[in-house]
């Protein structure tokens, strides 16, 4: 059985583009659920607007990569506002309502609407030329990994986005502002008492926290070189809600180490079962196409046996855990 392999095929998928596209995506939700409480079960929608939107506008309209990357964000901000103005004056259960609602709306959209710009099924591409002629990296062929100068590339941008994004985060957390959002998360009737516009706030933090997402649809984007309407599924917002758990809510790291291991998990469990299919004994019970699927099992077993024992993640606090509260 091939050990390192599979060591090597964590550590790739760990640290890639697309571990650093979801953690991104639980860095916004970090913002929404963790800091400030609000239940946003749509965090693909904003990846999805970001990477649609640039996408499309660069290969479908000419647009210069930086003007698409700003009108992808306007629209994120849009679509932020759309779903928290008639939505967060309720309760926290009509956010989740509408999110999780909106998201599939425009997956379908996308998937299957504006086929000019979109393209239905067969998605976005050809608007990477821009991103990748700002590439002054060879390719790289290491002791353990391998990564083409264009993989490369976009990881290198991706996790300089999540360090800045997160040194951003623990600034903003620390501020007043963040000191109220935290009040907001633990008691709204306390902020309100001392005259803080909780609706406000709660608009600000939604929107942050998409805006976070939309750049982990810009590195999904480049990293893949097109943009699917079918990868921003239902399943993607709750993958990322689940890295952000593993790591724990309300923590600068706990995103940043629940995405790099659950991926690194999801990918060491895959090599492993697949090696394992392939010996008589085990193929009995199950085939290399099954591998897939138990991995998933074992994972989600994994996280059950964390909610169970340590429900606040890794670097979590259980006081910062505002899961029953909703």
């Amino acid at each position: 059985m091939d050990i390192i392999g599979a060591v090597t095929g964590a550590l790739h998928d760990g640290f890639g583009y697309l571990a650093v596209s979801f953690c991104l995506a639980a860095i916004g939700l970090n913002i929404q659920f963790g800091y400030a409480g609000l239940v946003n079960f749509g965090q693909a929608a904003f990846l999805s607007v970001g990477g649609y939107i640039m996408g499309a506008a660069i290969a479908t309209s000419g647009i210069p990569t930086v003007l698409a990357i700003l009108l992808a964000i306007a629209c994120t901000v849009a679509l932020a506002l759309i779903l928290g103005i008639p939505t967060l004056r309720l309760r926290a259960d009509y956010l989740a309502i509408v999110t999780i609602a909106a998201a599939e709306i425009l997956r379908l959209v996308f998937g299957t609407s504006f086929r000019t710009y979109f393209h239905g099924k067969d998605g976005v591409t050809g608007f990477t030329a821009g991103f990748r002629s700002l590439n002054p990296l060879p390719n790289y062929d290491g002791f353990f990994l391998t990564y083409s100068r264009e993989e490369l590339w976009t990881i290198m941008v991706g996790w300089g986005l999540v360090i800045m994004i997160s040194l951003l985060t623990w600034a903003l957390m620390r501020s007043p502002w963040g000191r109220v959002l935290r009040g907001i998360r633990e008691d709204e009737d306390a902020m309100r008492s001392l005259g803080k516009n909780v609706y406000g706030y709660k608009i600000q933090a939604l929107i942050l926290g998409g805006v976070v997402g939309c750049a982990g649809g810009f590195v999904g984007a480049f990293g893949a070189a097109s943009v699917q309407a079918d990868t921003f599924n239902l399943d993607f917002t709750f993958i990322a809600l689940t890295m952000l758990i593993l790591g724990g809510a309300a923590r600068i790291l706990g995103p940043i180490v629940g995405a790099v291991m659950f991926w690194a998990i999801l990918s060491f469990l895959g090599s492993i079962l697949t090696q394992l299919a392939s010996y008589p004994v085990v193929a009995r019970f199950m085939n290399a196409d099954q591998a897939s699927t138990i991995r998933l099992m074992l994972v989600g077993l994994a996280l059950m046996l964390l909610m169970i024992y340590r429900p606040q993640g890794i670097f979590g606090d259980r006081r910062e855990l505002a899961l029953d509260a909703h």
